[in-house]
């Protein structure tokens, strides 16, 4: 079992040193999640009963690449992915040049966890359709992996048509491709065309059975085989070792976790609640009574 943290909602000038900590504590791979822009959304946010979004504009969204980067460059085992990246919200060579820059300057270090997107208003801002952000998608996939390679490219499809062009850099390993969300879209998209699937929610062990149920049968349906994918999925339990082998004999390869919002009182008097500090001594704790154990 490998964990990922969850590091959404953190302020900007938290994630170097959090990046540090994380390594220490044994976390395979920091996340963090991608918005462009705060405003009165006039898409509904689908994770929430009021359809309105758990942040409001003082929460800091800051660049996935950048950030990647500059945490890359304090450590040295440590993986880096967005959960998840809305790249149809950009153009294709936009993305091609940010995540090969990323994944050069970590050292391999970048998984690309990618969906389609909720918030049609980021989409009208940015010049991209947001109708037909699956089918974009599925056609960027294959595209970028080809412009990775570091050859000449040459590509004449539905959407994107360009002649023969190479970028760099590029990386020296294939970049993994995670694809986010349990919607059926999703996960055909996973079964189809990625190295992984990552959950957008916490499941209840119910739900995760469901979904991994969806997922392997779409899986049979492409001809791939079960244990084809990647999996990384957070679950609604308290952080406990039995938990994690149970759902890792389901065929779960990790999981994400952020300690932090299961302080306890003690920690949060000590420390304060949402600084570093905090954070930190949390994930001590998570390493020493789970990780460790595992």
């Amino acid at each position: 079992m490998r964990f990922w943290l969850g590091a959404s909602f953190t302020d900007t000038d938290q994630f170097v040193e959090l990046a540090k900590a994380s390594e220490r504590c044994g976390f395979d791979t920091l996340t963090l999640s991608d918005h462009i822009f705060y405003a009165d959304y006039s898409s509904p946010y689908p994770y929430s009963r009021t359809g309105r979004p758990r942040w409001t504009a003082a929460t800091h969204w800051p660049d996935v690449w950048v950030t990647i980067g500059a945490m890359s460059a304090v450590t040295e085992r440590l993986r880096f992915a967005p959960n998840v990246y809305i790249a149809p919200a950009r153009d294709l060579f936009t993305v091609a040049k940010q995540v090969s820059t990323a994944a050069v300057l970590s050292r391999d270090r970048v998984s690309f966890g990618v969906g389609v997107g909720w918030c049609e208003d980021e989409f009208l801002q940015t010049g991209q359709d947001f109708h037909t952000r699956g089918k974009r998608l599925d056609e960027m996939i294959p595209v970028l992996r080809e412009l990775w390679t570091g050859g000449t490219v040459e590509h004449h499809g539905r959407f994107f048509d360009f002649g023969p062009l190479s970028i760099a850099p590029t990386p020296g390993r294939p970049v993994p491709f995670f694809v986010g969300g349990d919607s059926d879209a999703a996960l055909r998209r996973a079964a189809r065309l990625g190295d992984g699937w990552i959950g957008n929610r916490v499941y209840t062990e119910e739900q995760l059975d469901d979904v991994l149920a969806r997922l392997r049968g779409h899986l049979k349906e492409y001809g791939r085989a079960e244990d084809a994918l990647e999996i990384v999925a957070g679950v609604a339990a308290l952080p406990d070792p039995a938990t994690y082998r149970r759902i890792a004999e389901k065929g779960v390869t990790g999981t994400l976790a952020a300690p932090w919002w299961l302080a306890t009182p003690e920690e949060k008097e000590r420390y304060g609640e949402g600084g570093l500090e905090l954070k930190i001594a949390t994930l001590e704790r998570f390493a020493e009574e789970v990780i460790t154990r595992m």
